[in-house]
């Protein structure tokens, strides 16, 4: 039956990772060759995931086209370059084995059911607090204080907070138990009565058909990567307007979507292409203008059968106030939405899943409620980078106005000259008035309750705002608290839901909860009453929270086989903008750091947080996390993120009055900052679940982290994020990375920026304007999803050191932009790339290099790219390029008669080499076996 193949194709598109849309630019044969080294690679970075299950199904590998066995590698091993990395960052290769009989005497020992604090916290007569058993290590006068947590949920009544009293304690999951911290409140005892478990009525008769409305949007392209040849595509024409190509659509029944082109896109110009599937990409890009009728939807998941309800009701008043996330059973369920999740919360949907923002009008940013910005800008002649003409070269910033609505209130999107890719100041709309058919369960006997998630056009972030008001007679819901997720502002909004109302409870896996009477809700996936369950409600945002300065830090804690679980959301929390990339952020993780030297997590287990992971704030060195696995986040995985002072106050360090505000925002030498922060050995997957502008690693402020041989793959933005070039020196090596923008637009696997420049003695020891290199190397990236670049070094990224990757699929295999400059790529292997780099012009003494390079181009493609062909020019050379008929083009001409001109030398061209020519260039890359 329907629902039957519904939930079939759920859970086929569930296992293989994404119900998103993959865009696959090579043949079948090597896709498939390419995944399953992907998959050997995996399995050799990380020997303690055995047969590595979940990263077979994001692979896709159950596929029948592309089968291969689940088992453990065979002889696996960490590739010899990777170890020789792993060791130099001064972790094990693998994990320590810890030996139950290794605890010392003085052994504090915890245990969640049977403990007592009253006890003297023996083995046979545990503490049951972990604070209290960390507060007794501390008091010991011993060498290797340790705290052993037993098996079993450790629910934390506060915050495990551990200052400089605390240093030098090792905490460890007990050997061959379970040893949970949640920071959840399991429900006593829920008694469920049924609410709405009666088959719903049976069908009304079909409603009339709507008269057909058409929706036309400049700057979207519904086709993008499609062959407008084959289905669902079709070449309608060509015509010189893109009213026109409208009418070519609307006269041809089966067309509901249609695309045209400008005179600008060359082999397009004037273009004409329909889509047949009643379906709709929502693409953004100049030079194109797309349409569609009211029957079409965005590209996605079949909207699902409506089920039997089974909805049954509990009153838990008293044992929490509020519940904006809920553990079933381990399972993340879903605040009751509109429109549905097929595969609920831990399941992306892709583009789909949202009412689309075409579809809807909203009120207009208002610029007066926050009074005037002020604008700083340092023109201190010392601290001018002059190595760009015009962009970049000074830090600068906006205090209050808009950005009021930061914490502190303060940005560089407030400044009074931001400049970069679709640059202009912040601002949000104030309001949305939905479309007559958005919202069919409308109005809503409370609408004050409900949340609106709305995309940013573009899809750079997602903003969330609660309800101030609502107009019934305009149907207009202006926004309350909300708008400050994300760095970049519009006057309008993209995509969006709706959430928090109970009339949206109508799919599998939702819940609502009453915070007036105490009622929870549930729609139970499965049959009958829920029974034998665990009920968790988040409610601790930070589990762990370790804290000094840098003249007290902690030091020398450790955190060894423990698991985290269940904290609360944090995406209505004040957000602050670290510096002038795109990304706000909470200063919340599951574990936080504050003020440490030396502490380490390791063997841990990072799952269904609904904020970050661990977030390395401020002063802190040496900050370890390795061999640990992160999945079904909310936010970040790990963030390490610096102060500078850009404000008197920051809520992050309360009660100091900082000196020389806002002056003293460019200067990063006061050591607020994180510096060598090591993620080494982990595993990321299924973040951003609430936040869609999540990386499984930020860097923001901070500076000399390593990152190194780490699996992440499943997130809905950039993988790893560099939000600024503070000091530099940053080491990312031999990851794989994958499966990332699932949700958004642009990016790749790894994105930086670099708009403001800080002053820091990363680069030579001395005070200095310029960030010291940053290497990017031995890493498997694919570019599968919302393709761009695997390396995107957005405005102003210089001082990058890219080489000896594996580089799958992409548009482009290199690129700068927007004063960018001093970006070498050399000794890489772009397989099936667009064209192999995109540059902009540089400074004499500070141009690009792209050498040594093994380039594989996509079919039909033959430009090796776009870049500076006079002097400055580029350098460019010593190149291996591959195209489907052996020709490729430069700066206008054949290879051979660019090199006639002196250019390019050493550079040779070929067809298309076979796959396992491209793979055994992977291999020794990757240094695989």
């Amino acid at each position: 039956n329907t629902m039957q193949r519904f939930l079939l194709a759920v859970a086929a598109a569930t296992v293989a990772g994404s119900l998103g849309q993959e865009v696959i630019p090579a043949p079948p044969a090597f896709d498939c060759a390419m995944r399953k080294l992907a998959y050997d690679f995996g399995r050799d970075l990380i020997p303690r995931a055995a047969e590595f299950e979940s990263l077979f199904y994001a692979l896709n590998l159950n596929d029948p086209s592309c089968n291969t066995t689940l088992a453990p590698r065979l002889a696996g091993r960490v590739p010899p370059k990777a170890a020789a990395a792993i060791a130099a960052a001064g972790v094990p290769v693998t994990p320590n084995t810890i030996a139950v009989d290794s605890f010392p005497e003085h052994t504090v020992w915890v245990h969640p059911t049977d403990g007592n604090d009253a006890n003297p916290g023996s083995w046979e007569s545990p503490v049951q607090s972990i604070q209290h058993a960390v507060d007794m290590a501390a008091d010991l006068e011993v060498q290797n204080k340790t705290v052993v947590l037993r098996g079993g949920v450790h629910y934390l009544g506060d915050t495990l907070v551990m200052t400089s009293r605390h240093s030098h304690i090792r905490v460890v999951g007990m050997p061959g138990e379970k040893s949970t911290v949640s920071g959840g409140v399991l429900i006593n005892n829920p008694v469920w009565k049924p609410f709405n478990v009666t088959p719903g009525p049976p069908p009304s008769p079909p409603s009339p058909p709507s008269p057909i409305s058409w929706t036309t949007q400049p700057n979207y392209n519904y086709v993008e990567k499609m062959n407008i040849h084959t289905p669902p595509c079709t070449l309608l024409g060509t015509t010189t307007t893109y009213q026109d190509c409208e009418k070519l659509c609307q006269a041809k029944p089966d067309c509901h979507a249609w695309t045209w082109h400008d005179k600008d896109q060359k082999d397009f110009k004037y273009d004409c292409v329909g889509r047949t599937d009643g379906e709709y990409k929502e693409y953004m890009q100049l030079g194109h203008v797309s349409g569609h009728d009211s029957t079409a939807v965005p590209e996605g998941p079949p909207s699902p059968p409506a089920p039997p309800p089974n909805i049954w009701v509990t009153n838990i008043k008293g044992q929490v106030a509020s519940a904006p996330g809920l553990l079933y059973n381990g399972k993340l369920q879903t605040r009751a939405r509109y429109p549905n999740l097929p595969g609920g919360i831990e399941v992306s949907c892709g583009y789909g899943c949202m009412i689309t923002g075409s579809a809807t009008s909203w009120v207009p940013p208002n610029f007066s409620k926050y009074g005037n910005s002020t604008q700083y800008e340092d023109s201190t002649p010392a601290h001018t980078r002059n190595d760009t003409s015009g962009w970049f070269n000074n830090y600068m910033i906006g205090l209050r106005g808009l950005c009021s609505v930061y914490d502190p209130p303060v940005s560089y999107w407030c400044s009074a000259h931001t400049s970069g890719g679709g640059a202009f100041a912040f601002r949000t709309p104030s309001g949305i008035v939905p479309g007559k058919s958005s919202l069919p369960h409308s109005p809503y006997k409370d609408p004050s309750t409900a949340m609106f998630f709305v995309w940013r056009p573009s899809r750079w972030a997602n903003w969330m705002f609660e309800v101030d008001s609502f107009d019934a007679a305009s149907n207009t819901y202006t926004f309350g608290k909300g708008g400050n997720q994300g760095a970049r502002g519009n006057n309008n909004g993209g995509d969006w839901f709706v959430e928090n109302l109970p009339e949206e409870l109508d799919f599998p896996e939702e819940f609502y909860f009453d915070e007036a009477t105490g009622d929870l809700y549930l729609w139970h996936n499965g049959t009958g009453a829920p029974s034998d369950n665990t009920v968790v409600i988040p409610q601790k945002q930070v589990l762990v929270n370790l804290t000094g300065t840098q003249w007290d830090p902690v030091v020398g804690v450790s955190f060894e086989n423990v698991e985290y679980t269940a904290s609360a959301a944090t995406f209505m929390e004040p957000h602050a903008v670290p510096s002038a990339g795109d990304w706000a952020l909470d200063r919340f993780g599951a574990v936080f750091l504050q003020g440490t030297v030396g502490v380490t997590l390791t063997n841990c287990t990072f799952d269904r947080l609904q904020g970050n992971g661990v977030m390395v704030s401020g002063y802190n060195r040496n900050a370890t996390i390795s061999h640990s696995d992160f999945s079904f986040l909310g936010g970040n995985a790990v963030v390490s993120w610096g102060y500078t002072n850009e404000t008197e106050t920051d809520r992050g360090r309360p009660g100091i009055t900082l000196a020389n505000a806002p002056q003293a925002g460019v200067d990063g030498t006061d050591g607020e900052h994180p510096r060598y922060t090591t993620v080494v050995s982990n595993t990321g997957r299924e973040i951003g679940l609430y936040e869609k502008q999540s990386s499984f690693f930020i860097t923001a402020k901070s500076a000399q982290s390593i990152v190194t041989g780490n699996v992440f793959f499943n997130g809905p933005r950039a993988g790893i994020n560099a939000n600024d070039g503070f000091g530099g020196g940053d080491v990312i090596s031999h990851n794989l990375v994958f499966s990332t923008c699932r949700e958004s637009g642009d990016h790749g696997p790894f994105n930086s920026w670099d708009r403001q420049p800080f002053l820091t003695t990363i680069r030579t020891g001395e005070p200095s304007m310029y960030m010291a290199w940053r290497e990017i190397s031995h890493n498997f990236f694919i570019d599968n999803y919302s393709p761009q670049e695997n390396v995107d070094n957005d405005d102003g990224s210089c001082y990058y050191n890219t080489h000896d990757n594996f580089l799958v699929y992409g548009n482009r295999g290199m690129k700068t932009d927007f004063g960018g400059h001093d970006n070498h790529h050399q000794n890489n292997v772009y397989a099936y790339t667009g064209m192999g780099l995109h540059t902009t012009s540089t400074l004499d003494g500070h141009v690009d290099y792209f050498t040594g390079n093994y380039v594989v181009l996509q079919q039909g493609l033959h430009s090796v790219g776009s870049f500076s062909c006079t002097s400055p020019a580029t350098m460019v050379g010593n190149n291996s390029y591959f195209s489907s008929d052996g020709t490729i083009t430069e700066c206008g001409k054949s290879l051979a008669a660019w090199q006639a001109l002196g250019n390019d030398k050493g550079s040779t061209v070929a067809m298309t080499p076979s796959d396992a020519a491209i793979l055994a260039q992977a291999k020794l890359k990757l240094g695989m076996q």
